[in-house]
């Protein structure tokens, strides 16, 4: 019998700050990153230690500059996302529509502009993991898998 090995993901957490006009906001990520050209939400990675509402707080600060209280943060999505490599990652998405201070670029060595963008039609340029989180937000799916064979369940976007 052979011995499974224990798996184990990069946690993404990300957050929609959502206006009232419905636009979401997506970074035109720059510099040697990845996606480097492409529109994602404000978010990260998951440090050690850290809560998901931890990250996304912190995160939404560093990226944007705006102050969310936790209660003002809604859970609306997960989404398992397979990238073409075969990476996998979990993304644990909110959303808000309450914060503190005007969203500003905090990090133009890794983001070169804000855009606010309708998420039921997301601009092409999108990062295709943002494209699917967006999809799945707006049809009010709490889960979806993005990247993974149409067999895997929860369906792919």
């Amino acid at each position: 019998m052979s011995r499974r090995i224990r798996y184990r993901s990069v946690v993404d957490v990300m957050v929609l700050l959502h206006r009232t006009d419905g636009r979401v906001l997506l970074l035109r990520r720059a510099g040697d990153v990845y996606a480097s050209g492409l529109l994602a939400p404000p978010g990260g990675h998951l440090e050690d230690g850290e809560t998901v509402v931890e990250g996304a707080l912190r995160e939404a600060g560093e990226e944007v500059g705006v102050g969310i209280a936790p209660a003002d943060l809604e859970f609306c999505h997960l989404i398992h996302h397979r990238s073409p490599e075969g990476q996998a990652r979990l993304g644990v998405v909110f959303t808000t529509q309450r914060w503190s201070g005007e969203p500003r670029n905090r990090e133009p060595g890794k983001c070169s502009a804000l855009v606010w963008a309708d998420p039921g039609r997301p601009p092409a340029d999108c990062v295709p993991y943002t494209a699917a989180v967006l999809d799945r937000f707006c049809a009010g799916a709490l889960f979806s898998a993005h990247g993974w064979p149409a067999t895997a369940g929860g369906g792919t976007a």
